[in-house]
């Protein structure tokens, strides 16, 4: 990846398309500071976070998905969204857990997990769900955060059909303060959700436009029909 410009405006809908290999994971990891950077500089919210850690960006106000969902398997669904939204806050790792406070992040979790069709199954232990169902919950844990930055790594990857559709009707039904930043192959999805697409290949932008204009744009039906891309 190198000499990636990526300026994403406060509340906005921006998906990253680009075949396999061409450095949107890798620029996701960089950004949330999964791994370091080595040059340039990442900016959230107005502050250069390039030095701080994961943990302290999704403080900031930063959460993320990944491909494989990461999911806590032997817990219930409220466990686990508890858990995110208890993994963001100051002194969780205290071993007195106060009352009012354990109410209202349950309440929080609860409510994250209406937010993605999932409240019927809080009760049930994520390793026997769907995988849908799964790429639900993780979803559901990114937004118990009450992040600012939402970045979704394909959320609709060995998805069906209609796990799709419900998917895309979440992600535009998201707070409207919420800035979105999503990673899909389906292209569905992704046009439909974002209000401007960024194109990559090879570790680099190459294309940048609106819905529409990524639509009728040749290169990228060129790279997606899979008859590649020649860096003159």
């Amino acid at each position: 990846m190198s000499d990636v410009d990526l300026d994403v405006a406060p509340g906005e809908r921006r998906a990253i398309l680009g075949p396999n290999g061409a450095g949107k994971t890798t620029l996701f990891n960089v950004i949330a500071g999964d791994i370091p950077a080595s040059t340039g500089s990442v900016e959230l919210l107005g502050s250069d976070v390039t030095m701080r850690p994961a943990r302290a960006r999704a403080r900031v106000g930063l959460a993320r998905t990944y491909q494989q969902s990461r999911v806590f398997l032997g817990l219930t669904v409220e466990e686990s969204i508890y858990l995110a939204t208890l993994g963001v806050r100051g002194g969780h790792l205290r071993p007195v857990i106060l009352p009012k406070r354990d109410a209202e992040l349950r309440k929080r979790a609860g409510a994250a997990a209406a937010r993605v069709a999932i409240s019927h199954k809080l009760d049930t232990v994520v390793g026997s769900l769907s995988h849908g169902e799964q790429r639900q919950v993780a979803l559901a844990m990114a937004l118990a955060s009450e992040p600012k930055i939402l970045m979704l790594d394909e959320p609709a990857s060995g998805l069906s059909r209609g796990e799709r559709t419900l998917l895309t009707d979440l992600l535009l039904g998201l707070d409207p303060e919420i800035t979105l930043v999503l990673i899909e192959h389906d292209m569905d999805v992704a046009l439909r959700v974002a209000e401007r697409v960024t194109m990559m290949h090879e570790g680099r932008v190459i294309v940048e436009g609106t819905p529409d204009e990524i639509r009728a744009n040749e290169l990228v039906h060129s790279l997606y029909l899979g008859t590649g891309f020649r860096n003159e």
